[in-house]
């Protein structure tokens, strides 16, 4: 490897670090604003986890950055121990402690929805009579002898779903089909009949499948109409492809739960920099920096609202397992001892580091076979 493949090794882990580093400060500020406006102290507001790089700040908190960026932490007085302070977590009614928790993964969702915003204003190329669209579900033409249409599609159909779960971008349609192991489906759509709109479920609607270096590849035999950009359509555009992607990232938990997916398919921090250090490439290495730029700011909605829901899951140390202990305690009025959840916390703590580093052997291991 030369010195130039090197620098540029480098720079990809750097950009890396870097995106990863905004999207947990991003949400753990959205902790520390909350605990702020809700009155509770913060002692510690770090972006990082293991030793400290350094730190600042006299009063009440201490801000520090530590050595290794695969998270951070909002460390609130009195929120794993008990605490007389006035203003200790413990103390503060139900409501607000949980208005706390779920704050960072808002701001994650919020993070998503402002780039996408970015990229529907910004990167979508206009066409050759200089429109910019974006597409729709709405079927537009279909190939010449297309399945799809011999099998029951037809133009002007609205995709509703596919082989029963729901469809609201053209990302999901892409994802759904691809999906798919025959290339046989049951999809719902919207018609208009006799100027009325009609959900008709069509079923064994067929596409063709062909086989390349060993991967099944699916053959799209129609295309979809585009949606006029407008400010308002913009925003609209920005809300579906968050909820597509929320969506799609439950959908592949309960394929990992279910075992359709194994553990060693799951990417950790090695494998989630090398991605992005290829996506922050691919905007230097671009013909139009709009196709770069694009799949980078993609990438990273993927990443923010995937660190946002998996943060909600109602494991310990997570912010939904944390979650449930104020919920029981708001149903039945009365807390979890503090000794006994922070005990439950830190042993889910210690699992998710296992899991963690079991990924980066995963992602090694790829990374050395190039698998």
């Amino acid at each position: 490897m030369s010195i130039i493949d090197i620098l540029v090794t480098i720079g990809k882990i750097l950009a890396a670090i870097f995106v990863f580093g905004i999207i947990i400060f991003v949400h753990e500020l959205g902790h520390f604003i909350a605990a702020r406006l809700m009155g509770v102290r913060v002692n510690e507001f770090s972006l990082g986890m293991g030793p400290k790089l350094f730190k600042f700040g006299k009063k009440e908190t201490v801000y520090s950055l530590r050595l290794f960026p695969i998270g951070g932490f909002c460390a609130m007085e009195g929120e794993d121990e008990d605490s007389h302070h006035p203003r200790a977590f413990g103390s503060q009614k139900v409501w607000r402690r949980i208005i706390i928790i779920v704050s960072g993964v808002i701001m994650n969702i919020l993070l998503g929805f402002l780039l996408l915003l970015i990229i529907y204003s910004t990167c979508i190329k206009p066409d050759s009579n200089g429109n910019v669209s974006f597409s729709s579900t709405v079927i537009g033409g279909f190939a010449e002898n297309a399945p799809s249409y011999n099998t029951g599609l037809r133009v002007n159909d609205r995709i509703l779903s596919i082989n029963g779960k729901g469809v609201v971008t053209d990302k999901d349609i892409v994802i759904l089909m691809q999906s798919d192991e025959d290339g046989i489906m049951d999809i719902v759509v919207r018609r208009q009949v006799d100027n009325k709109s009609e959900k008709i479920k069509i079923k064994n609607v067929q596409f063709e499948i062909q086989k390349e270096d060993g991967r099944q590849i699916l053959i799209y035999d129609f295309s979809v109409k585009g949606i006029k950009r407008t400010p308002l359509n913009t925003i609209t555009q920005a809300v579906k492809m968050e909820y597509s992607v929320a969506t799609l990232i439950w959908r592949s938990l309960g394929d990992i739960v279910s075992g359709k997916y194994g553990l060693n398919e799951l990417s950790g921090p090695v494998g989630t920099v090398g991605v992005i250090g290829d996506a922050v490439a691919g905007v230097v290495d671009s013909e139009d920096i709009r196709d770069g730029t694009f799949n980078l700011l993609m990438m990273v909605v993927f990443i923010t609202v995937n660190v946002g829901i998996f943060n909600l899951l109602p494991l310990p140390a997570l912010d939904g397992g944390r979650l449930i202990f104020l919920i029981y305690e708001g149903v039945f009025r009365r807390p979890v001892k503090p000794k006994y959840e922070g005990m439950i916390h830190a042993i889910g703590l210690i699992l998710l580091l296992l899991l963690m580093v079991f990924v980066t052997f995963s992602d090694i291991s790829r990374l050395i076979t190039g698998s």
